[in-house]
Formats: C-alpha cells, sequence, structure tokens
C-alpha cells in the first residue's frame, strides 16, 4: 500500500473512526484502524463489534493494499500532523509514514483477520431531518443505564410507525420518551439501539436542514452522512413495557417556567452533591414551589412561581437527575405532575406529547 493525502483530512478521518476502536479486548484488531487505499481514497474503518464507523477521504493511491493499526496511537499521532501533505506506505509489518522532510513508523497487523461489517442494511428505512433526529438523541440517551447488569438498558428503544418516530430511554429511576414527525418510512421499526451509537451518529451530522436516512436490517441499524458510515449492531432482548409505568392521572399538576425551575434546581444540585443521596426537596404549595438541599456543607432553599391545580405535595428527587431532565427542555413553560411523595414525577410540554420525563422519588427515613 502507498498513498498521498493531506494531513487535515486523514487527521478529521481517524479521529471519527477511532471512537470505534475497543479500548479493552483480548483481540488486538479491535483495538486497530483496518485503512484501505483504492481507486481514488483511503478507507478507514473501526470496529469493537457493536459499533463501526467508515470514513472515506481523496487520496493520490499509488499503490493499493489495507493494512492495520493501533487506533489510539495513530489518531494521536496524525492529529499532529494536520498541516503537513502524508504519505503512508507499507514495508512488511510496519507503516512508514512520511512528512515534511521526516518519517516515521508504527508497527501493523494483517488487514486479512479484521472483522467483517455486514455491507447490506436497508430492509427498513426512515428518513427525518437532521434537526429533529439531534433532539430525539439529545433529549432521550442521557437516560440510558450506563452498567451491564441490563445491557438493554444501556440502547434507546426506537419506534417508527405511521409517519412518527419515538425514542424511549431509562435506567431505572429515570425515563425520557421523545417524538417526531418522519419525512418517510418503508417498514415499521421497533429496535434497541446503543445508546453510545446514537451519540456518535448526533456527532457525524452537520447542519440541521438536511435529510438523514437510517436503514434497518438483520439486527443492524446504518447511518451514512457525509462520506461517513456508522453501523451499530442492534440489543437483542426485551424492552421495559413503558405504558405500565406512566402515569395517567395525577392528584397535583403544576405549570413552572422552565428556565427558572432549571436555574434553582442547579444552584441547589451544588449542595447536595455533596451528600450521598444528592437529595432536592420540592415543597409545593399554591403558587409557590421551595427547592431546598441540605447538607453539611449548607443549605439553599428557594422559591419558584408556579401554578398549581390539585393538592400541596412534598417530594424528594435526585438532583442530577432532575437537573438533566430541565436541561434537556427548551420549552419555556413546563407540566408536572404528581401523585404524592411516594410516586413518580412526571414532566411534559404544557401542550402536546413531544416529550415524557419520569423521575421516581428518593425515600427519606
Amino acid at each position: 500500500m502507498k498513498s498521498v493525502c493531506e494531513g487535515v483530512e486523514l487527521s478529521d478521518a481517524v479521529g471519527k473512526v477511532v471512537k470505534a476502536c475497543s479500548v479493552r479486548t483480548t483481540n488486538p484488531l479491535l483495538e486497530c484502524i483496518k485503512i484501505t487505499a483504492e481507486n481514488d481514497g483511503l478507507i478507514l474503518l473501526a470496529t469493537d463489534g457493536e459499533l463501526s464507523i467508515q470514513k472515506k477521504i481523496k487520496a493520490e493511491v499509488l499503490e493499493e493494499g489495507s493494512v492495520c493499526v493501533p487506533g489510539k496511537y495513530f489518531a494521536e499521532f496524525i492529529k499532529r500532523l494536520e498541516r503537513e501533505q502524508i504519505s503512508l506506505s507499507t514495508e512488511g509489518e510496519r507503516l512508514d509514514i512520511r512528512y515534511a522532510d521526516s518519517e516515521s513508523s508504527l508497527q501493523t497487523l494483517s488487514a486479512e483477520d479484521f472483522p467483517r461489517v455486514d455491507a447490506v442494511v436497508e430492509e427498513k428505512r426512515i428518513a427525518l431531518s437532521a434537526k429533529n433526529l439531534k433532539e430525539l438523541i439529545a433529549k432521550t440517551v442521557f437516560c440510558c443505564a450506563q452498567d451491564d447488569s441490563r445491557p438493554v438498558l444501556k440502547g434507546c428503544l426506537i419506534q417508527a410507525e405511521e409517519g412518527m418516530i419515538c425514542f424511549t430511554a431509562l435506567d431505572g429511576y429515570r425515563m425520557a420518551v421523545c417524538r417526531k414527525n418522519l419525512d418517510e418510512i418503508r417498514g415499521e421499526i421497533k429496535i434497541v439501539c446503543p445508546g453510545r451509537a446514537l451519540n456518535e451518529i448526533a456527532r457525524m451530522i452537520g447542519g440541521d436542514e438536511e435529510t438523514i436516512e437510517i436503514f434497518v436490517q438483520n439486527n443492524a441499524l446504518r447511518v451514512s452522512i457525509e462520506n461517513t458510515v456508522l453501523t451499530a449492531r442492534l440489543y437483542e432482548g426485551e424492552f421495559v413495557n413503558v405504558s405500565n409505568i406512566i402515569p395517567r392521572e395525577f392528584t397535583s399538576e403544576v405549570v413552572a417556567d422552565r428556565a427558572a425551575l432549571a436555574e434553582s434546581v442547579e444552584r441547589a444540585a451544588v449542595l447536595a452533591r455533596t451528600d450521598k443521596s444528592s437529595i432536592v426537596l420540592f415543597d409545593i404549595r399554591e403558587d409557590r414551589m421551595n427547592v431546598t438541599s441540605n447538607t453539611s456543607v449548607g443549605r439553599v432553599d428557594e422559591s419558584v412561581k408556579i401554578l398549581l391545580e390539585g393538592k400541596d405535595v412534598v417530594i424528594a428527587l435526585n438532583s442530577k437527575y432532575m437537573s438533566e431532565c430541565l436541561s434537556a427542555v427548551t420549552d419555556e413553560k413546563l407540566r408536572i405532575g404528581l401523585n404524592g411523595s411516594v410516586s413518580p414525577c412526571v414532566i411534559t410540554p404544557v401542550t402536546g406529547e413531544e416529550f415524557l420525563y419520569l423521575v421516581l422519588p428518593v425515600r427519606q427515613s
């Protein structure tokens, strides 16, 4: 293999695909980036078995071929050559990197044993605006579980039918739901996509006006944006039946200014985080909601104006969960539904059903 390319383009491509390299594995090839020189470009590919990212860039190909290089070290090295023209060539089990009047090299592995990535994923298809897809991801994926106790909860349930798409994520303590309109749909979809794959898709998206196509087939999801192709292996297993979780009626309903409430919760969270349980207390009475955190470090006690329908209520909630939910929303006003101090807190728009957040209360001794 021998090729010449611009350092800035190579660095950008390597920075994208290295996100799919495995960091802890017994298979060294999963820590590598596969570089293929063919026709008029370089194709860079990395996979950890769950997530695969491929990026193509223009290059002058003098000799076609493929090689695998250590992803982490190659990415860090090439990032420091963005202003140079770079020549890549293989010599035995070595990749020679020439730039300016200098030359460096990295040890390589054979590309023949690199894992295959599904090339054909196109049975079912949906299309939606980049703006809507970014919002779906931003408003839900932060609620995906982080531990491996129930792997399916590390993903986001994606359901698409009849011109609508719905993302649902939960970790056992909170839940996020967001709905948006689709531009096109071919075949109904009900899948669980890894949260980290969706975050990488969000990073790939450029302008809000473009249309993004998502393809699903054989337990895989594929998205292609500007010469970058992401393929994700979908989670198997039954997702939680969320319809049994969401309360349909509330004894207390609050309408509040989102920004004022979010700022108050964030200030209370500064002290709440110093305590193991990270509790913020919400005391809701008539036209006021008192937001309080009381720890050994100090006390925050603020008042937020509200409109209350129903009973007064006092509820303790995790400050981090509330803060993240409130930060994910852009609406000026929010509706908060409650059924006492031991039932879930449900946050929705004042009108419509575009999003829903559910946070479980913290029981106080």
